[in-house]
């Protein structure tokens, strides 16, 4: 779309001879300061984003290691709880990669080690469920961390901002740069360089676009989900 619409304006320019000679400093800026801006934070979240992730699986399986090791526990209390760990696992991975804001499901099956904790009180001692404890609260943390990753991305106003002007951009670059290689020109040249430039806009636009939800799998630099289950 934006390139039809470069090409179209580029051709009406010709078509009535509509030219003039802007300085292009401040539209550029108005365009890409924001657009980089809104590019250089989609990463940052994506890069928060494994981080957080790798400290989620870390945490889970640290955990199901302090109870795997406890001698009170018998095999079918093991048993019950790495299955709970691994439901936790797999239901933190299937949220960040649907579009829900709900966390209720994922709250409830958290809250099973806990209610697992208080029915096995006494094969637990105390060192081992502060320990237990401790390790929850990073499960908590970055769970949170995550779904709040997942649910605010980048401001919409700004995006819009952005996408308004690189609609714009050609209204006013078409006419300069007519203007500039001179009207005895090449009409190819102008047409060239237009579209190139609204291509390189739309195309950093369409990166930005991907790079803010890293977890459903349709850009080319999500993060693989997969990667990240206790037992891959």
């Amino acid at each position: 779309m934006a390139l039809i619409l470069s090409a179209t304006i580029t051709y009406l320019a010709y078509r009535y001879q509509f030219t003039f000679n802007v300085d292009l400093t401040l539209l550029s800026i108005a365009i890409i300061f924001p657009l980089v801006f809104t590019i250089r934070g989609s990463f940052r979240r994506r890069e928060k984003a494994l981080e957080h992730l790798s400290e989620f699986r870390s945490a889970l399986k640290t955990l199901k290691y302090f109870f795997l090791s406890s001698n009170n526990l018998t095999d079918e209390n093991k048993a019950e709880i790495k299955a709970i760990v691994i439901e936790i696992n797999n239901k933190v991975l299937e949220h960040l990669h649907s579009n829900s804001e709900s966390t209720k499901d994922l709250d409830e099956t958290i809250n099973k080690v806990y209610l697992f904790i208080l029915e096995k009180d006494e094969f637990l001692s105390r060192s081992l469920r502060d320990k237990l404890f401790r390790f929850m609260k990073d499960v908590h943390e970055c769970v949170e961390n995550l779904h709040a990753i997942h649910m605010h991305r980048t401001p919409i106003s700004l995006k819009a901002y952005c996408e308004l002007f690189i609609y714009v951009f050609p209204v006013v670059y078409a006419p300069t740069v007519i203007h500039n290689i001179g009207e005895g020109s090449a009409p190819w040249v102008s047409f060239l360089i237009i579209l190139l430039t609204e291509f390189i806009l739309i195309s950093l636009y369409n990166i930005q676009n991907h790079l803010e939800y890293p977890f459903d799998n349709i850009g080319l630099d999500d993060i693989h989900l997969d990667i990240f289950k206790i037992e891959r």
